[in-house]
């Protein structure tokens, strides 16, 4: 992928090869006005030269430019030279420093000092002002018809109206182009730093979750040990309602364990866990079945469409995330939750629905970003964020929008991250 800036270069040399295709133009329509209208005649074969030169090197910047390679400040240098060289012929050719054209000279240093780097748009001033000062000696002289002798000064006036209005256009045209390209680029760069930021915010909420579970290891142990000595004292065991009590106690204390221990391992510090392979079918089987097994939704309607299915690695971070947009839907509609598992080309969809009251739309407009909620409890929209920022890690997507009857959740996971080997699949 291309950095913003060498993006922006590109696109400045695009700018380039548009004015320079306007310069053609507007060389051939002043060489048939001169020719034709005035009777002055010129050096047809030798400007035609420089003009299919001009085009040559059109093509050739057209073909650089699809080429989306990066482009540096030597080559818009060299090209606003070939440029320079280009109009400093025509004009030797046409009078030298009695051509009112000129003062096209000034457009090209306008443009390099839009485009280039101060060195050289100094270097493109001094090599302007030498051809400058050359055309004034060394130039072809026109000749010019007897009926025009008289009319000199009003021609040369007409002349230089007709280069400064060419001029003043295309430079207006070419600033305004090349703004909108720093504006985007500028956009573009807010945008990095923004996902940085919210990053970074993962990643402290990351190392704070992991100093939770290691915290919360000693008294769950703790508890662990004190459950299990309850479970062996004769007056307690005795009683079938007290000790139905505490195997409900015992099976949440497992599943807290199993919580904290899924912290850890999506931090890398699960001990003596090495890469889980599975298929993606499988994985998402049992991710749904573990989910509806310790939420209880009413009515959970899980179609897993992928045929044929895929061998990933089995991510516990991603598992996570996905526990939180099932716990979102069933938060917003107890009744009905939708999952949808099918493959869209190269990556896996996942398609999350329920019957509630759907998004906010201040929240639509927003999704994603940290503490947007309306739910009004402390941490509210971290959940959501989460998941945004995980899925983007695996280079997907997450697209929220609301429908007739309740929301719709879309990841979108491509399978050359989440496969073995880094492929599709295929």
């Amino acid at each position: 992928m291309n950095s913003p800036l060498s993006d922006t270069g590109n696109k400045n040399l695009f700018l380039l090869l548009q004015l320079r295709w306007l310069a053609v133009a507007g060389q051939v329509f002043t060489i048939l006005v001169v020719n034709i209208w005035l009777h002055i005649p010129l050096p047809l074969h030798e400007m035609v030269a420089v003009l299919l030169f001009q085009v040559a090197l059109n093509l050739f910047t057209l073909w650089r430019h699809r080429n989306s390679e990066a482009v540096n400040n030597i080559e818009l240098f060299c090209q606003l030279l070939l440029d320079v060289a280009s109009l400093t012929v025509q004009l030797y050719l046409s009078g030298g420093g009695t051509n009112p054209f000129i003062s096209l000279y000034l457009l090209q240093v306008g443009l390099g000092a839009a485009l280039l780097e101060t060195w050289s748009a100094w270097a493109l001033v001094v090599i302007t002002a030498s051809c400058f000062v050359w055309l004034t000696t060394a130039f072809r002289a026109l000749i010019l018809p007897e009926a025009a002798h008289g009319l000199l000064f009003e021609l040369h006036i007409a002349g230089m109206f007709v280069c400064f209005i060419l001029a003043a256009s295309l430079l207006v045209q070419f600033i305004t182009r090349i703004n909108a390209n720093l504006r985007a680029r500028e956009a573009h760069l807010a945008d990095l730093r923004q996902k940085s930021a919210e990053e970074d915010h993962v990643v402290r909420i990351g190392l704070l979750a992991s100093g939770a579970a290691h915290e919360l290891g000693t008294p769950l142990a703790t508890l662990s040990v004190i459950l299990n000595d309850w479970r062996h004292m004769p007056r307690l065991t005795r009683d079938p309602e007290l000790a139905e009590e505490m195997a409900e106690m015992q099976s949440q204390l497992d599943r807290c364990k199993a919580i904290v221990s899924g912290i850890l391992m999506s931090s890398g510090e699960a001990r003596g866990e090495g890469t889980v392979r599975t298929t993606a079918g499988t994985f998402f089987d049992e991710l749904v079945a573990d989910w509806q097994g310790s939420r209880s939704p009413k009515h959970l309607i899980y179609v897993n469409g992928l045929a044929p299915d895929v061998p990933i690695i089995s991510d516990t971070a991603l598992k996570q995330v996905i526990f939180n947009v099932f716990d979102n839907a069933l938060e917003a509609s107890p009744d009905w939750v939708e999952v949808l598992l099918h493959r869209q080309g190269d990556a896996l969809e996942l398609t999350v629905r329920d019957h509630g009251p759907g998004f906010a739309p201040g929240i639509l407009q927003e999704f994603g970003k940290p503490y947007r909620s309306t739910k009004n409890r402390p941490g509210g929209g971290l959940g959501l964020f989460l998941v945004v920022n995980v899925v983007r890690k695996f280079g997907g997507s997450v697209n929220a929008y609301n429908e007739a009857h309740g929301a719709c959740v879309l990841l979108n996971l491509p399978l050359s991250a989440l496969s073995p080997d880094g492929s599709d699949g295929d």
